[in-house]
Formats: C-alpha cells, structure tokens, sequence
C-alpha cells in the first residue's frame, strides 16, 4: 500500500522510483556488472570455439544460485545476521565469496548435465567475474559501506582515495578493489582472448588466485563493521586465503596432468596443441562457421545463408505465368 503514496517516477536517498517502486542503486550497479560479464562471455565464448548462446542457459541457472550462495554466506558467518535473517526481505548483506561459490558451483553441474566441458566455459565465463564484481563494488558506495579504517591525514582526505561517511572520512576500499579486479580483469580477459594453448582450467583458476589474494590483503585493513567475523573467525580471510591455494593447486594439477599426457607443461608435442580445436554446442543445431572473431575461424566454412525456398504448403510460383 505505501508503494501507491511513492512517484510514479523520481528519485530517493539511495535509489529511484520506477512505477512507485524503489530501485536501490546497489542493485542497479549489480545487475549492470552482471550483464557486462554475461556479454563478455559470450565473446570469449564465440572467440574460444563454442556456441555462444550457451551464456544464457549459464545466466538463467547460475545467477539465482549466485545471489542464494551470497546471502546465505552472509547469514552463517555474519555475527549480526545468523541463518533466520535468510527468510527475512528485503535482504541487506550479500557476501561475494558466497555468490561466487554458488554461481560456479551452479555451472559446474550446468555442464555436467549439458554435457559441455566445464573447464573450457569456465575460462570463458569465471574471469569476467573480476568486472562484474568491479563494478558491483561501486554499489558498496551508494550504500555507504566497504570502507577501511579512519584518514586523519587532512591531505588525504579526497575522493576517491578517501570516502567521507559517518562524519568521518575513511579509506575507500571498495574503489581499491574496483580498480585492482579492472586490472585483474584486463590481464586475465588478453589471455583468454590471445591464448589458445592446452590446458583449459588455467585462467579460471587464476582468477582464484588473483581474487584471493586481493581480499586476503585487504581484508584485515577494513572497517571492522565490515568484516564477517562469526564465531570470532574473520570467514572472509579464511576463505580468501583458501581461495589461492585452491587456484595454485588447481594450475598446478592440470600442468601436470598436462605434462603427463601431451609431454608438455603447456599445448602438446605428441598431438593437437590446442585446447579449443573441438567446437562446443549448446544444442545438436548449433554448428562452427568462419568468424573473424574466433581464433580458429579459418578452419571453418562460411556461414551458411538463410534458406528462402518456399516451404512445404506454401504457394508455388508457376513458372508458365
């Protein structure tokens, strides 16, 4: 009932009104990196040799897995929340970590059942979480949160290497590690696009690796409001750190298991050197066709034209008319 008293139309302390209805900015800059990394993974997909529509079946089934895994991260290890506040809208407190877990775990069992080598779309899809969650930490900043401890430093007490919030001005940690993924990001989507080498799984790994080491870094600088510390156990910094040696270990099995294989660290002096020569489809209709965009385009020939023969029960044109 109070949404009838609201603009159709306007403008409020943290977000707008889009028929009555509040929009917060937060999930205005959340949804905007989501769709920037889903299109970018369709490119990478379409560069790497596999059907890119096979994004969308990934975001309809990841990003609800996504969005649960954050809040309910948030619940268990947050002091102030605790599991009830699940079931509790709207929700206030989305942990990364947790989105991130549920999201990959979601698409690990999307391949399974699509029968889609999970490894090669993961390379595609999971280093372009980096620019969705650098965009998404611009959200923190609408929202006033995700800031490090105190500037006293009167010469350091500018935007954006400082946020003024609660009569204070504070480190701005959320835009540390906006830029800090961007980078991220940037390295990680040149390889992706450049590298064509066995084996797939590398860059996704590294993505751990780099996030990881991101959070576990600065971490411990942030505004203790800010840290999930249930149980008096920083979670954050637990599963930061366990974010690299995950990622290390993972790089360091399929080199090996490489090596194994295709005597080679990386590609293969025994056979095909490529990790993306096999086209991967969504559906049995899906099919390989040159395109200056995929990095095997011209193995392939030219897409094939629409057909525009009349079907069958169409009129026919009578040739003696």
């Amino acid at each position: 009932m109070s949404n009838l008293l609201n603009p159709l139309f306007g403008s409020y302390g943290k977000g707008i009104y889009v028929f009555g209805l509040q929009v917060q900015y937060y999930a205005i800059v959340i949804v905007a990196g989501m769709l920037l990394a889903a299109a970018l993974s369709a490119l990478l997909m379409k560069r790497r040799n596999m059907d890119p529509n096979f994004i969308f079946t990934l975001f309809v089934c990841c990003i609800p897995t996504a969005i649960i895994g954050a809040r309910l991260f948030s619940c268990l290890t947050d002091p102030n929340l605790g599991i009830g506040a699940l079931f509790r809208f709207p929700w206030e407190g989305l942990s990364i970590t947790g989105g991130v877990i549920g999201g990959v775990t979601a698409g690990l069992v999307v391949c399974l059942v699509c029968k889609v080598n999970f490894l090669r779309a993961a390379d595609c899809v999971v280093v372009n979480i980096l620019i969705a969650q650098a965009v998404g930490r611009w959200g923190n900043y609408f929202n006033g949160e995700v800031y490090g401890q105190v500037v006293t430093n009167p010469a350091m007490q500018w935007f954006p290497f400082a946020v003024f919030e609660g009569g204070q001005w504070h480190y701005a940690f959320f835009f540390y590690e906006s830029v800090i993924n961007t980078i991220g990001w940037a390295i990680l989507f040149t390889l992706a696009w450049k590298f064509a080498k066995k084996p797939n799984g590398v860059l996704m790994f590294s993505y751990f690796v780099w996030y990881g080491t991101v959070r576990s870094i600065m971490e411990p600088f942030r505004d203790p409001e800010f840290i999930l510390s249930g149980g008096g156990i920083w979670w954050s910094e637990v599963f930061a750190v366990g974010m690299i040696l995950f990622g290390l270990i993972g790089i360091g099995v399929l080199l090996y298991r490489n090596y194994r294989k295709e005597g080679a660290l990386i590609g293969s002096k025994t056979g095909d050197p490529l990790g993306i020569t096999a086209f991967l489809a969504s559906d049995k209709e899906a099919k390989p066709y040159y395109s200056k965009i995929n990095l095997l385009g011209g193995a392939y020939p030219p897409k094939p034209e629409k057909d525009e023969s009349p079907s069958e029960g169409d009129p026919k044109e009578d040739p003696h008319a």
